[in-house]
Parts: structure tokens; sequence; C-alpha cells
């Protein structure tokens, strides 16, 4: 399964939203510009995400999207599964080979273990181990 920009830049948008949530509408502009896409794009993302109760659409000059639920709430696989549909590695019928078709029912079930594991909240707050250990600092 390859996740496309639609699901790549969905989790960009809830992100940004649960960045600074509790402050505000947030405008597609604004995450358009700091993350140099597609203003229009991200308009046609937005748009199931809100049918689907995961964000709320504010109007006036000074509205945008909020989250319509705590960011520790919501996971990346809810996003993923709105924006790419069901997940799956492989297209697979029952007249597959048992072996072949356990093999990729144990890598969606993997998949979805790790998308329904994370939470919006934890990807603002993920930082890279590996990176921050990489530093060495002599006085």
């Amino acid at each position: 399964m390859k996740i496309s920009t639609k699901g790549r830049y969905g989790l960009t948008i809830m992100m940004e939203l649960s960045a600074k949530f509790g402050e505000g509408p947030i405008s597609l502009k604004s995450i358009a510009e700091k993350n140099q896409l597609s203003e229009h794009y991200l308009e046609q993302l937005i748009a199931p995400l809100r049918n689907a109760g995961l964000v709320k659409s504010i109007r006036g000059a000074y509205g945008g999207y909020i989250l319509s639920k705590d960011p520790d709430t919501i996971t990346a696989g809810d996003v993923i599964r709105i924006l790419e549909g069901p997940i799956s590695p492989v297209d697979f019928t029952e007249e597959d080979d048992p072996a072949k078709r356990n093999l990729w029912l144990r890598i969606r079930d993997s998949i979805a273990e790790v998308l329904d594991s994370t939470t919006l909240l934890d990807l603002i707050q993920y930082t890279d181990k590996s990176e921050a250990d990489s530093y060495m600092f002599y006085i």
C-alpha cells in the first residue's frame, strides 16, 4: 500500500490544526503557505475530513478550520481511511493461496495497528530521538 498525497497532505492539515488546537481557527491558506502546498488541493482534502466530523469550519473574516475533537482522540488511521479508503496492501480474493492471503492479512493488520495507535498528538509531539542524540557538545 502506498499512501498518496491525499493521505500525506491530509495528515499535514490535521497536524497543523492539532498544533494550534484551542487557539482558534486556522486558514488553509496559512497551512498551504507554511508547508509549500497548493491551497486549492488542501480545499479538496478538507471537505471529506469535515464531512467525517474530524474538523469544523468557522466562517468569517477570522475564520478557518478547527479540530472537532481533541488531538489525542484522532488517529492517523482515521485520517488515512477517510482520504485513502480501506487499508490493504493488495486486493486479494478468497481464491488466493491461503499462505499468501495470510501474509497480506498480517501486513494489513500490522499497518492498521501502527496507524490506529498513533494519534495526532503523538505526531506533533514526536521528536526524532536519533537526531537529538547525535549532537555532541564539548565544554
